[in-house]
């Protein structure tokens, strides 16, 4: 079960430098774009997970993988605030709403949230 959460372990770190976000005219946006903070945090309790699964401590690894989930979910919540923000010049909430749509999440947060998703599961006996 070890290499399986290894592999997990890697799909979160590879998912951090993926797309996740598309802005148009600006592009495809990773973690480290979005937010270097929120790219550190990734990174760090992947490093947590790490330490879990080389001394064999499954509830270890279990809660850093719950935690990049939680983290996950709070930098989509983010995203979308932001782009909400962003256009809180326009007039009226239905061009706000349609502005902030044209962000968009890209296919990054799946193998994001597959990885961590994998370290939790694997790590049962």
């Amino acid at each position: 079960m070890k290499n399986i959460q290894l592999l997990g372990l890697i799909l979160v770190v590879a998912g951090s430098f993926l797309p996740l976000v598309h802005v148009p005219v600006i592009g495809n946006w990773n973690y480290w774009e979005l937010d270097y903070l929120l790219a550190i945090a990734c990174w760090v309790l992947a490093a947590g997970t790490l330490f879990g699964i080389v001394n064999n401590s499954i509830k270890i690894s279990r809660i850093f993988a719950v935690l990049l989930i939680l983290l996950f979910i709070f930098t989509l919540f983010a995203v979308k605030f932001q782009a909400l923000q962003y256009f809180s010049f326009m007039p009226f909430k239905s061009w706000q709403d349609k502005l902030a749509g044209i962000v968009k999440l890209r296919w990054g947060w799946i193998v994001e949230f597959l990885g961590a998703i994998i370290i939790i599961v694997a790590g049962r006996k």
